[in-house]
């Protein structure tokens, strides 16, 4: 078993058969805004999204984290959909790696901007969005239901590829 402080996630796109170990996940860290098991059905399979699963080579069947994106090709723009990890897996920079993925996919899609919505009580998202490059440019009050918290609204003008995002 690899020691959890020094374990390496691989990271691979995401497929239908993901989904029952992404909604565990998605139902245990978003309690009361989960998404359906048929809406991240949906998402994964569909044609303008790019989601990505994380794991350990030793147990691919377990998922440690996820994220979606959703940027139709030449679109100009994109959305990061969501994005988790498992608490046994925070603080290694998987977050980090699975952002930037989605940033370089929606490069490649065309996209000039990626928008996304953060918890406005999530201040360790908003710090890794805001070190990526993202800045505030709004507030959806009363947003995530039913707990009655805000959504900060991000903006990423999309870096181009010679330019390197720490």
């Amino acid at each position: 078993m690899t020691d959890p402080a020094r374990a390496v996630h691989q990271l691979r796109r995401a497929a239908p058969a993901d989904v029952p170990a992404i909604m565990e996940l998605e139902r245990s860290i978003f309690e009361n805004d989960a998404w359906s098991e048929r809406s991240m059905r949906s998402e994964v399979a569909g044609e303008h999204g790019y989601y990505l699963v994380a794991f350990e080579p030793e147990s691919p069947d377990r998922i440690d984290g996820y994220a979606g994106l959703l940027a139709p090709h030449g679109g100009g723009e994109g959305d990061i959909q969501t994005i988790a990890v498992a608490p046994h897996a925070r603080r290694r920079g998987l977050g980090r790696r699975l952002m930037l993925a989605l940033i370089a996919e929606a490069r490649k899609r065309g996209a000039r901007e990626v928008f996304l919505e953060v918890r406005a009580d999530n201040p360790g998202a908003q710090t890794l969005y805001r070190d990526l490059g993202f800045e505030e440019i709004g507030v959806r009050p009363k947003y995530y239901q039913p707990d009655g918290v805000d959504a900060i609204v991000m903006r990423l003008a999309v870096p181009s590829p010679e330019t390197t995002v720490a």
